[in-house]
């Protein structure tokens, strides 16, 4: 398409997700964690951002993936929805249906907020623990200048 158009608005740039990114996995290495595959989302679920370390398997990009997108999709960290609904198998199992598979409610997928606490992206990883996982996203996000959240208090 020739022409000008409208730009979408961007609340969570390119330069936030390299920063995540590289702010994530030196956490895991100062952890001697096993290699990550992290993935940034915006607001709307996009990627914004996604790399693997050496050495991971493939199917860390998809479980990454749903870790951040359980986060984004809930309003809560992916850890924090599986533990409010660990009593709850059929309410899981729906909700990773709806969502086509992209719901991983296991720690390591953190929201992105914005000043004002408010829903801006998510991150996730997948990799090492789900603590491991949790802190180098945390780490990530802590480091592209960004605040972050697991639940509301």
């Amino acid at each position: 398409m020739a022409g000008k158009v409208y730009r979408c608005s961007v609340q969570l740039t390119r330069a936030h997700g390299r920063a995540i990114l590289e702010g994530a996995f030196l956490k895991a290495r100062e952890l001697g964690a096993e290699p990550l595959t992290v993935v940034v989302l915006d607001g709307g679920g996009n990627i914004v951002a996604a790399e693997r370390e050496d050495g991971c398997a493939p199917l860390r990009f998809p479980v990454a993936l749903g870790k951040a997108f359980a986060a984004l999709g809930n309003g809560a960290a992916s850890g924090v929805i599986g533990e409010r609904n660990a009593e709850r198998p059929a309410f899981l199992a729906s909700v990773a249906a709806v969502s086509g598979g992209r719901f991983v409610p296991v720690a390591g997928g953190v929201l992105i907020l914005d000043a004002h606490d408010q829903v801006i992206g998510a991150a996730g990883a997948s990799g090492a623990s789900s603590p491991e996982d949790e802190g180098a996203v945390i780490a990530g996000i802590e480091a592209a200048g960004l605040a972050w959240g697991l639940e509301p208090e």
